[in-house]
């Protein structure tokens, strides 16, 4: 706008604006929050589906550095005996039930990770927006693009990794965790990444010394996902796992 146009285009212009501005400021924001499905003073509960997906692995080198003082300060051990681990040792699987993020938002906690992990989804009609239906993995493990189609025979193509794998974690401090912080563990979404079926089941209970995402790129950040879990919950790594996150950082 010029200095030669009229002053009183100027003014109704500028009042446009705030009053413009004002409205916008009132639109109700929308959410994926799944209230609970309780009485109407529950609490409200964060849900994982608005947390930050983690990273893609262009990570900055203060990022690493930091991830490298936390890989430093924890325990290096052997690895326990896996005596006494099941699945169930972890509580139900895909419990609300937990205090991590989303964590009693109404809504089991694959669909949670489904829903921040992909993409263009579509959602069972009076699921409060929880079940999802179908959608696109862009699957940092493998670089790749795999197709969502909830079903009996499709659902198992996108499968909910545990970046710690919950066997690992038992051999390396989990069996001195109550059961309600292993419950937290397996369901923290970030211990959670959505991955191809096939990548998960090649993993199994792999370690950063045993086992790493195909995709070279998210490397890095995947050790670091790894080393923030594992401070988070006051387990150990080996002296091989240790060796191999740090070499993860130093091409960061």
């Amino acid at each position: 706008m010029t200095a030669h146009r009229p002053r009183t285009r100027h003014v109704l212009l500028m009042a446009g604006m705030v009053v413009c501005s004002l409205l916008a400021g009132c639109a109700a924001p929308e959410s994926d929050s799944i209230q609970p499905p309780v009485s109407s003073t529950a609490p409200e509960a964060d849900d994982a589906a608005t947390q930050p997906v983690p990273g893609t692995g262009t990570e900055r080198p203060e990022e690493s550095s930091s991830a490298q003082t936390t890989l430093d300060s924890l325990p290096v051990k052997g690895r326990a005996p896996k005596t006494g681990y099941s699945r169930a040792q972890f509580g139900q699987s895909w419990t609300d039930d937990v205090d991590v993020a989303g964590g009693h938002n109404g809504c089991d906690t694959r669909n949670d990770i489904l829903r921040r992990d992909l993409t263009d989804i579509t959602v069972k009609p009076g699921t409060r927006e929880c079940v999802v239906l179908s959608g696109t993995l862009d699957d940092p493990y493998t670089g790749t693009t795999v197709r969502f189609t909830r079903g009996t025979d499709t659902s198992s193509q996108v499968q909910i990794d545990h970046v710690v794998a919950l066997a690992d974690a038992w051999q390396k401090g989990a069996q001195n965790l109550t059961p309600e912080k292993r419950a937290d563990l397996a369901n923290d979404p970030r211990n959670l990444q959505a991955t191809i079926g096939s990548v998960n089941q090649s993993k199994g209970a792999g370690d950063a010394a045993t086992w790493l995402p195909p995709n070279k790129a998210y490397r890095c950040t995947y050790a670091e996902r790894q080393i923030e879990v594992k401070a988070a919950y006051g387990l150990w790594v080996t002296a091989a796992e240790r060796d191999a996150l740090a070499r993860l950082l130093d091409d960061c």
